[in-house]
């Protein structure tokens, strides 16, 4: 008994000293924005079998030894924090710890995305962000500049194209759907993306969006969408000014310089934004002046007098005007209330090239008659209502006219109006606990007026677009996220041609471990003719674009596989993603080269441009990006953004006739191409990467360096061949391009540089060169891309209370 009774004090003592030696530590994890963190670990340092997981108020409690101890709190998505802690025995120490988002981190902002407004890593589809500092770092004077940077996406001619979804167009008929503020930005006649319109100084962020998306983002988003989402003001005042000067490097072929001045650029940006009570005020403008890289067409010695296109060399440059404003006012009677109107104006000169004049000292200027200059008036008025509520859901009302009046030479003029409205309503269900609902009902109506849209008979045309659209999203546990949604079409061309067709998409992504999320989904689009498409009929020098009003909508689903990967190694923070995507379309609509022509309509036109459904193809592909930032040492930071795309790009059916020329011959894909061994479709690049680097020293000084690759054109229209043979002659300009395509079949490195030094808040300045090794290019046929330019910015920001 004595012996029992010595065990059981020996046994309290021991438990009383080894108590004095601990201590408590509790408190909340929370993030940014002061939501608990559930189930995040609290983890002791030293020995990872202590811890705690916070419960549903991010309440954590745990006992550790007394003294110095470090702690590690984890939770998937968010940045690791350690901190370090004085125990005391027996006491008990209240510390609350906050973690931040790794997309947060590497962006330096809180990133919302999609028509939900949900986190990066939240998304069911590849999507990449561009930030607005690039925007500004590249002086980028017109959008498509810092778009053709994005992984996965080039602007070729204008044209937007993603994981080589088109080849190239001119511009007409985007697969891509441009999206301003939650409304389509494409010319309602020709689907064309007006890129210098869109306000490049009050850009909050820009979400391109890579595969079929057509149930949120319209019928134009047959491959992706990009969002382009402008910003209000903030609690401070803010004015911006950047100027910029510079010019055109003398093209590295030799004999190719055309100009005789000094080729310059130069323009200005305007922003003022700010809070006057209840109203939100945004304005902006630009001006620009390019005295363009393109010179006027010349002709040879015996050759016909060109009596289309004898421009000169002033009539040749670009200038452009451009104003915006955003109004919002907020309501002090009814909570949640605002409305207001955006609008922008802009008055432009311009020319459009299709063809250069040759293939050696002619590469910089235009084929004659291939050629025109345009003066353009256009201009979008945006009325909207948005009422949004804690418990109710938010609604929100949108209306945009947007009106273009395009006056061009040889008789190419046109115009046109678009009417948009859209309803949308969002809610979140609480009682259901992640459960997400977003519909909506859009119309669009395009009356259009042009000579050169005659081909169905009138000049006069219009077209009508509506559809109704939902989708549903849950999350489960925070770890699992599904969504479905679906949308109807109804479109009505002349009040003749009729098209209805539903799509849809689902997706998912999982939180596999610590900042892994995997993601699948599949997605329909569906994408009916544009005007221009259906009825053009014009001519082009000693070549014309032929109508065909019997052309068919083209659909398409896409199905990918991805991977996104947050990482923290050291100081080098950035996230990795890798996505397998599968994209089939059908009744492909392709801007094809041949002999189209009529010799008893005009015997001068018989070959030339048409849009053809070309029957069915495939892209198969693989998406790679890495983006991030980096610290190096105190003083140096590092922000990057990397990517690279490989695509597989094949028809489906190569000996489908979809068309029989003037000459009775039957066009198929085999019969077409200039290649058919492998099948690859036209004029589509199957390596792209893109790259952007920037150092920053102290916060002053920055050196900036993009690269971009596109490696060669596999395949192209073989007729392209029978056109030079064509002509020779000594009556005709002769076009030559074969020479060159045989010569260049290689692909493509472009390196652009930049350096900044910040004097203070207030001043800023920049040298910038785009295409820093004058390489001499061509990215599709008949037209070389621009030689070095090289800039000097100037920024003043004035921020203040």
């Amino acid at each position: 008994m004595k012996t029992i009774v010595l065990i059981f004090v020996s046994i309290c003592l021991t438990s009383n000293l080894w108590s004095q030696s601990e201590g408590t530590i509790n408190g909340f994890v929370r993030d940014e924005k002061g939501n608990p963190i559930i189930d995040a670990a609290v983890i002791y340092k030293k020995d990872i079998t202590q811890g705690a997981l916070a419960d549903e108020n991010g309440f954590y409690e745990m006992t550790v030894p007394a003294g110095e101890a470090k702690l590690i709190c984890r939770y998937s998505g968010m940045v690791p924090d350690t901190i370090t802690v004085v125990i005391v025995a027996g006491e008990t120490l209240t510390k609350d710890i906050i973690l931040k988002p790794i997309i947060t981190d590497i962006e330096g902002v809180d990133v919302k995305v999609g028509k939900f407004d949900k986190p990066l890593e939240d998304q069911t589809v590849s999507m990449e962000i561009i930030r607005p500092e690039l925007i500004e770092n590249k002086n980028t004077r017109s959008i498509e500049t810092a778009l053709d940077q994005t992984p996965g996406l080039n602007i070729l001619d204008g044209e937007p194209q993603i994981r080589g979804g088109s080849g190239f167009t001119f511009g007409v008929g985007s697969k891509v759907a441009v999206i301003v503020d939650d409304m389509p930005m494409l010319s309602g006649d020709a689907g064309r993306p007006e890129w210098g319109f869109i306000p490049v100084e009050n850009i909050h962020q820009i979400e391109v969006i890579k595969g079929a998306s057509s149930v949120l983002s319209g019928s134009s988003a047959l491959s992706g969408a990009v969002h382009i989402r402008t910003k209000y003001p903030g609690l401070k005042p803010l004015t911006k000014v950047n100027v910029y000067s510079g010019f055109y490097s003398k093209p590295s072929i030799e004999g190719a310089t055309w100009w005789t001045g000094t080729p310059l650029i130069s323009g200005a940006n305007f922003l003022h934004s700010r809070q006057v009570g209840n109203l939100d005020v945004v304005l902006g403008a630009n001006v620009n002046y390019d005295h363009g890289y393109i010179g006027p067409p010349k002709t040879d010695s015996l050759v016909y007098e060109d009596t289309i296109s004898s421009f000169n060399e002033q009539q040749m440059a670009s200038k452009r005007a451009r104003f915006n404003f955003n109004l919002r006012y907020r309501s002090k009677k009814l909570k949640g209330l605002n409305y207001g109107i955006n609008g922008n104006v802009m008055l432009a000169q311009s020319n459009l090239a299709f063809a250069w004049l040759n293939d050696s000292s002619g590469l910089y200027q235009a084929y004659p008659g291939a050629v025109f200059l345009q003066d353009q008036f256009i201009f979008n008025i945006d009325p909207f209502l948005n009422f949004l509520t804690d418990t109710d859901g938010k609604h929100h009302f949108r209306m945009r006219v947007l009106h273009a009046d395009n006056e061009m030479t040889a008789n190419q003029s046109n115009r046109s109006t678009t009417i948009y409205g859209d309803y949308m309503f969002k809610r979140s269900y609480a009682s259901l606990k992640g459960f997400d609902f977003i519909g909506g009902l859009t119309s669009t109506y395009t009356s259009s007026y042009a000579n050169l849209y005659a081909g169905g008979g009138s000049p006069y045309n219009d077209i009508l677009n509506v559809s109704a659209y939902s989708q549903i999203e849950k999350k489960f546990q925070k770890i699992l996220n599904l969504s479905l949604g679906g949308r109807m079409e109804y479109f009505q061309l002349n009040d003749t041609i009729t098209a209805i067709k539903p799509v849809f998409r689902a997706g998912t992504s999982l939180k596999l471990y610590q900042a892994t999320f995997l993601r699948a989904s599949y997605g329909q689009g569906y994408r009916f003719p544009t005007i221009t498409e259906r009825y053009i009929r014009t001519g082009v020098g000693n070549f014309g674009v032929f109508p065909n009003p019997n052309i068919l909508p083209e659909s398409s689903w896409n199905a990918e596989v991805g991977i996104k990967q947050g990482i923290k190694f050291g100081n080098i923070m950035g996230y990795f993603d890798i996505a397998g995507f599968w994209q089939e379309y059908e009744n492909t609509i392709e801007y094809l080269f041949g002999f189209w022509g009529d010799p008893a309509v005009d015997p001068n036109q018989l070959f030339g441009f048409k849009f053809v459904n070309t029957g069915n193809s495939r892209v198969l592909g693989l998406d790679v990006s890495f983006s991030g930032k980096a610290k190096i040492g105190k003083s140096i930071d590092l922000t990057f953004m990397t990517g690279y795309n490989y695509i597989v790009p094949k028809t489906l059916n190569p000996d489908y006739v979809y068309a029989i020329d003037e000459l009775d011959r039957p066009y198929s894909y085999n019969s077409t191409s200039l290649d058919s061994t492998s099948q690859i479709l036209k004029y589509r690049f199957l390596h792209n990467v893109k790259g952007d680097f920037e150092i920053t020293v102290k916060k002053k000084f920055s050196i900036g360096f993009s690269v971009k690759y596109f490696s060669k054109i596999v395949n192209m229209d073989g007729v392209i061949e029978e056109f030079e043979i064509a002509t020779v002659g000594p009556y005709i300009q002769n076009i030559r391009y074969m020479d060159y395509f045989a010569e260049h079949r290689f692909g493509n490195w472009i390196f652009d540089a930049r350096v900044s030094y910040k004097i203070n808040e207030k001043h800023k300045i920049a040298v910038i060169s785009a295409n820093l090794t004058n390489r001499s290019y061509s990215l599709r046929p008949l037209k070389i891309e621009a030689p070095r330019t090289v800039m000097l910015q100037y920024t003043y920001k004035l921020d203040r209370n």
